[in-house]
C-alpha cells in the first residue's frame, strides 16, 4: 500500500506589518489557518521585524476577543457573531470579524490587543482601520 504524503492542515504564521503613519504604531499580526476557520491575534508591537514571532507572547489573547460566522446565503445579512471577551475600553473585533467572515466566507476568531493609551490619543480610529487592511492583505495573500 502506498503511503500518501498529506499536507498539514494547519497553519501558523506570524508577520509584522510596518507603520504607514507616525502615529499609528507597528503591527504583529498572527494567523492560524485551519480547515474553513481562521484564528487571528492582531495587536501593536515594538519588536524588531526578524522578532516579530514574539509578540503574540507578549500580548493578551482576550482584550478583545469575538467570534464570527459567515452567513450562508450571499444576503445582505451580516455574520453571525458573539463576544468572546470584551474590556470595557473596546468591542472592535466584533465588528471586524463580522466583516471578515463575511468577506471572505470562513469563521473567524479574532483577538485585538492594542494599547488603551492609543484611545485616549484619538489614535483607535486610525489604528482599527490599519488593523483591518493589514487582516483583510494577509488573508487575501492565502486564500
Amino acid at each position: 500500500m502506498a503511503s500518501t504524503a498529506t499536507q498539514p492542515r494547519i497553519h501558523v504564521e506570524t508577520r509584522y506589518i510596518p507603520s504607514a503613519e507616525l502615529a499609528v504604531p507597528a503591527l504583529a499580526v498572527q494567523i492560524t489557518r485551519l480547515v474553513d476557520t481562521v484564528m487571528i491575534w492582531a495587536g501593536t508591537t515594538d519588536s524588531e521585524p526578524e522578532e516579530v514571532h514574539n509578540a503574540p507572547l507578549q500580548g493578551c489573547l482576550s482584550k478583545d476577543w469575538a467570534c464570527a460566522m459567515p452567513p450562508r446565503e450571499p444576503s445582505g445579512t451580516s455574520a453571525a457573531a458573539t463576544s468572546l471577551y470584551r474590556s470595557s475600553s473596546s468591542d472592535a473585533a466584533l465588528s471586524m470579524a463580522q466583516r471578515l467572515a463575511r468577506r471572505f466566507k470562513k469563521q473567524i476568531f479574532l483577538s485585538i490587543d492594542v494599547p488603551p493609551s492609543l484611545g485616549s490619543m484619538g489614535q483607535e480610529g486610525k489604528l482599527m482601520l490599519a488593523i483591518e487592511r493589514a487582516l483583510v492583505d494577509v488573508l487575501r495573500s492565502e486564500t
